[in-house]
């Protein structure tokens, strides 16, 4: 019964959402509120979400002065010089946006931390989305599926998860899987180039139409008759938003202007210092991130802005994204909460195991890796990886599989995972990207689930599981 609920429920849940019956918050509570109450529980719901809301409270505060001290950054300049060098290297084309967004986005991700990674590839790349109106949906998969094939990296979070579940070493995990990671990796690219190709045919092939230097704007040149027929901006100006998959609402988007009132060009070593200082302290685990962040939040304002007036005009600015993306995290927590304190994501692991046909046990390596993609998608990884893959690995030593095939099996659908509405950082993705979380979802889960797909067909091919 509460395996059928669980799959009903999340079911529904991914129905409305991607139909726009409903916002993604109210989604998250509603949903399971109802279902709670259907299975008999709804007096224990209050415990549910309180529980929920504990554990992903460090995530939310995270969140939210993270959200804050890059909002910052983008305010002072710190990344007009990057929007300068990807404009120059992309020369207005769209295949070289998009594909320009895959590589920022890979190589970002080796921080370890997606909500950064989604921070930073939005900050330089939307302004180009905007301004040439590409669809913003191709930017926010591109990013979400490229980060969830870095997101293997030892210190991303699953690898360890399973190295300490099956306690054995990262590094033994994740090294052999090189090879097929790196092909995932090169289909992100390929599909990066597809998807900018048919952006260019929508909205033609534009081209500088002169020098970007840091005192003036760019002039865009409609340079082909692609379907759209590109549009121009001046200095100062932008072009409108087009009307792709996921466009925003055509809200005269100005870019970074370079003669914004708070650039802080002085400051620009101190802030660069700052930036890279927090992202080492992050990556060495000097302090919790939340720590980090609030540390970094406060004292970016203070530096930057010591008036106390200037101060409360950025927190006001960037208020909106905060109190969207912290939103919609609380609401993601009464989710999960009811789905892990009912029982249905261990009934529903469960059901899966033992659908398991006996004759495919001596090919566990492969089933683990195939029900990486749906078990990740609707789990936490914490609940993938703590709860069912001793499970699995467990079934195949019976059949003679090794654990660690099975564990390096159990990463390879993190390019989809990247993408679940369990994940707090999909939420800084579009929120900043200012894309509903329903598009999105429709866009990227074919093309996650398939890089998913292409990395286990590799690591079968090169004898890795």
């Amino acid at each position: 019964m509460l395996t059928v609920l669980g799959f009903v429920m999340i079911a529904t849940f991914l129905v409305l959402i991607m139909t726009k019956k409903m916002s993604p918050i109210a989604a998250l509570v509603l949903i399971p509120a109802l279902f709670c109450v259907a299975v008999g529980q709804g007096a224990r719901l209050g415990d549910y979400v309180i529980d929920g809301v504990g554990n992903l409270a460090p995530t939310a505060a995270m969140l939210m002065f993270a959200i804050v001290y890059f909002g910052v950054m983008i305010d002072v300049g710190l990344f007009d010089p990057i929007v300068r060098g990807i404009l120059r290297f992309c020369k207005a084309d769209p295949v070289r946006i998009v594909v320009g967004t895959a590589v920022l986005a890979a190589i970002v991700s080796l921080d370890g931390d997606g909500s950064t990674t989604f921070m930073i590839t939005v900050s330089a790349m939307y302004p180009l989305y905007k301004r040439l109106g590409m669809s913003l949906v191709v930017m926010t998969g591109v990013a979400a599926t490229a980060n969830g094939v870095m997101n293997t990296l030892p210190w991303g979070g699953p690898t360890a998860r399973a190295a300490t579940a099956l306690k054995l070493d990262a590094a033994d995990i994740f090294v052999p899987m090189i090879p097929a990671l790196g092909v995932g990796l090169l289909f992100v690219f390929s599909l990066a180039y597809v998807l900018g190709r048919r952006e260019r045919k929508r909205i033609g092939y534009l081209t500088l139409g002169e020098v970007l230097v840091p005192e003036t704007d760019t002039v865009l040149v409609a340079a082909g008759g692609g379907n759209g027929g590109g549009k121009a901006a001046g200095r100062g100006g932008a072009a409108q938003a087009g009307t792709g998959e996921g466009d925003g609402d055509g809200d005269g988007f100005q870019g970074l202007d370079p003669e914004r009132a708070t650039l802080r060009p002085r400051l620009y070593w101190f802030n660069a210092g700052l930036t890279v200082a927090l992202l080492t302290a992050m990556i060495l685990e000097l302090l919790p991130i939340p720590v980090l962040f609030l540390l970094g939040a406060a004292l970016a304002l203070t530096v930057n802005y010591p008036d106390m007036a200037e101060q409360k005009a950025r927190i006001a600015a960037h208020a909106e994204n905060v109190l969207n993306v912290s939103g919609m995290v609380f609401a993601a927590a009464v989710f999960t909460g009811v789905l892990t304190g009912t029982g249905m994501v261990k009934h529903m692991a469960d059901w899966l195991v033992g659908a398991i046909p006996e004759g495919m046990g001596p090919h566990m390596g492969l089933v683990t890796g195939v029900l990486s993609l749906p078990l990740t998608y609707f789990m936490s990884n914490d609940g993938f990886y703590f709860g069912v893959l001793p499970v699995l690995a467990e079934a195949g030593a019976a059949h003679g599989v090794s654990s660690l095939e099975i564990a390096r099996a159990s990463i390879v659908g993190q390019a989809l995972h990247m993408s679940s509405p369990l994940v707090p950082a999909v939420y800084v993705l579009v929120g900043m990207a200012k894309v509903e979380f329903g598009d999105h979802t429709r866009f990227t889960v074919k093309w996650a689930a398939l890089t998913s797909l292409v990395v286990l067909a590799a690591a079968v091919l090169f004898g890795i599981v």
